[in-house]
């Protein structure tokens, strides 16, 4: 990666915020800090990595994104709506009456949105089902997936990684948002998820750690992921909850909360700002 695709990148990853931060102050409440800790992994996939096609989403061939913590669906909806698979004002209905945005992720009411968040723990499944059914019928897209570690407590997801496993899946990279944050509290205080790295190696997969808001190590991690062809890849991406969001960084607070569109305005400035100063 060239410093001037990083820095596309980083600003790139600041409308993205700016978007995400937009729709939830319109509608007054939202999943605010898990959408934005997992901004740079998003716009990595769909801006450097993942082949697809907004022109026509249903494409046979195109890789898959698989959303498992399906709360951060806002950050998502922005990156869709800035690649063209719908216009930017649908935002503004984000989880409305009659909206097509719902507050979690939808396959049949969302154009681009591959798999429907189901409960916690779910997605890994469906992703391992899509990565297995693309070898099946020989279709060359890859499968990505994202989860959380609210996922990483449910015992769907370490059936998932051992199916994923035994079936060799090097046709499936998943990431783990790992800002050790969730609903209640820190996750030292709700459930452990310490050596991770090992857990994963353990169930068979090629493993990577590295810090989720660096553009540079998550390409490299990437990459080595997509070049191990025998075997499914997770890279663990060190997040921080709520980031660049000043008063929300950091606080578990901010799983989902009421932003008026004041505050909005105010987080939006710091973006700008924070754009600007990038060189």
């Amino acid at each position: 990666m060239t410093a001037q695709e990083d820095l596309e990148l980083r600003k790139k990853a600041l409308e993205i915020r700016r978007l995400t931060v937009d729709e939830i102050a319109h509608l007054g409440v939202g999943h605010i800090g898990g959408s934005v800790s997992i901004v740079e992994i998003l716009v990595l996939l769909y801006y450097r990595h993942m082949n697809i096609d907004p022109a026509n989403p249903a494409w046979r061939d195109r890789d898959k994104f698989v959303m498992s913590k399906g709360h951060a669906g806002p950050a998502l909806y922005a990156v869709l709506a800035d690649r063209g698979y719908f216009d930017k004002e649908m935002l503004h209905t984000l989880n409305q009456g009659g909206t097509n945005l719902p507050s979690h992720c939808d396959m049949n009411r969302t154009t681009g949105i591959d798999m429907t968040t189901g409960s916690l723990g779910q997605g890994l499944s469906a992703a391992v089902g899509f990565a297995l059914g693309h070898r099946i019928q020989k279709i060359p897209g890859r499968i990505f997936a994202l989860i959380g570690d609210g996922d990483t407590n449910e015992g769907q997801t370490w059936e998932a990684a051992m199916s994923a496993a035994m079936y060799g899946l090097g046709n499936l990279v998943a990431f783990t948002d790992y800002n050790k944050m969730q609903i209640d509290g820190p996750i030292d205080e709700i459930m452990k998820t310490d050596r991770l790295i090992d857990r994963w190696e353990s169930f068979g997969w090629f493993t990577q750690q590295v810090e989720g808001h660096d553009f540079e190590a998550l390409d490299n991690a990437l990459e080595l992921a997509l070049a191990e062809t025998s075997r499914p890849s997770m890279i663990i991406a060190d997040t921080i909850k709520g980031k660049d969001l000043v008063g929300i960084e950091g606080d578990f607070k901010n799983h989902n909360m009421p932003i008026t569109r004041e505050q909005g305005d105010e987080l939006i400035a710091v973006l700008n700002k924070l754009e600007e100063a990038l060189v």
